[in-house]
């Protein structure tokens, strides 16, 4: 069990600082509304079929609809579109180090709604680190080569609705005791059915035309950014422990960053200074074991 944990620890650290790239390129063909159905659609297959193979799925569960429609919300719908916009109008490092401070994000929502978790000095402290290096990254003061902060805001847009979600599943998700790849499953189909509703699909097809887009966007995006992504974090929580599982969150930004710069990208020394800032505030907020967690909740 072990070995195979840990294989999935280094899968999914380097497929969720993957996707940003996956994204980018898609995002030349079809608009983030559409990317993130396709994302959603090639990811539930495979949950889908885990969820049936195990017998997870129960009718009586859907009594819980109404928690299901909201992480659907949350956890997959606003916050894949979020990024997804976000990463189109950013550079992939840019978004990739702007997507590792979820759990910031996390932490300031599980304080506002929950009042659980004591505003300690050395939780202040590494909020006050971690937005340090978004205001690094994000760069207002510069005029050349300035960053769209309409990406930076959708960007953080996506890392609070994901924070919230981990928030909600706390109170309302985690008591009803329900097999993860079930509430997964109901949560994804429930995003999937919604996107279809309000997404334009003249011109999805257009995606195809370039096989590196597709693949990556199917593939990359899809059935591994998504749908194996969840399977190997449940995986992880089942070797290791919640609290380990959440260091994972170390190592996208790290692998966008690398990839942004044999892009070509401008990944300048400031870049990592900006997401050390971050990781090392995630790493103080994260300090203490408690109930916020990232580890806890479900992961996206």
């Amino acid at each position: 069990m072990k070995k195979p944990a840990i294989a999935a620890f280094v899968f999914l650290g380097v497929i969720w600082g993957s996707n940003f790239v996956f994204v980018k390129s898609a995002a030349q063909y079809i608009s983030p509304l559409q990317i993130t159905l396709l994302r959603v659609l090639f990811g539930f297959v495979p949950v889908l079929v885990y969820a049936l193979l195990s017998g997870a799925l129960r009718r009586e569960h859907w009594r819980h609809a109404q928690h299901f429609l909201v992480m659907s919300l949350l956890a997959t719908a606003v916050y894949y579109f979020a990024f997804a916009k976000g990463t189109a109008l950013l550079d992939t490092s840019i978004a990739g180090m702007l997507g590792g401070a979820i759990p910031l994000f996390t932490f300031l929502c599980a304080w506002v709604f929950l009042r659980s978790e004591p505003l300690s000095g050395l939780k202040v402290l590494g909020v006050g680190l971690g937005f340090l290096g978004i205001l690094l990254v994000a760069r207002p003061w510069s005029t050349q080569g300035a960053i769209d902060p309409l990406g930076v805001l959708y960007m953080i847009l996506g890392s609070c609705s994901v924070g919230c979600s981990f928030v909600y599943a706390k109170r309302y998700i985690s008591p009803l005791g329900l097999p993860a790849v079930a509430l997964v499953t109901y949560q994804i189909g429930l995003a999937l059915v919604m996107l279809l509703v309000v997404t334009p699909l003249q011109g999805i097809d257009a995606v195809f035309v370039d096989t590196g887009a597709w693949v990556g966007l199917v593939f990359g995006l899809g059935l591994l950014g998504t749908g194996a992504a969840y399977l190997a974090y449940y995986l992880i929580v089942a070797a290791f422990g919640a609290v380990a599982a959440s260091a994972v969150t170390y190592i996208p930004p790290v692998v966008a960053l690398v990839i942004g710069a044999w892009l070509g990208e401008p990944v300048t020394g400031s870049s990592w200074v900006a997401v050390g800032l971050i990781l090392g505030g995630v790493g103080l907020v994260q300090m203490r074991v408690g109930g916020w967690r990232r580890g806890e909740f479900q992961r996206d």
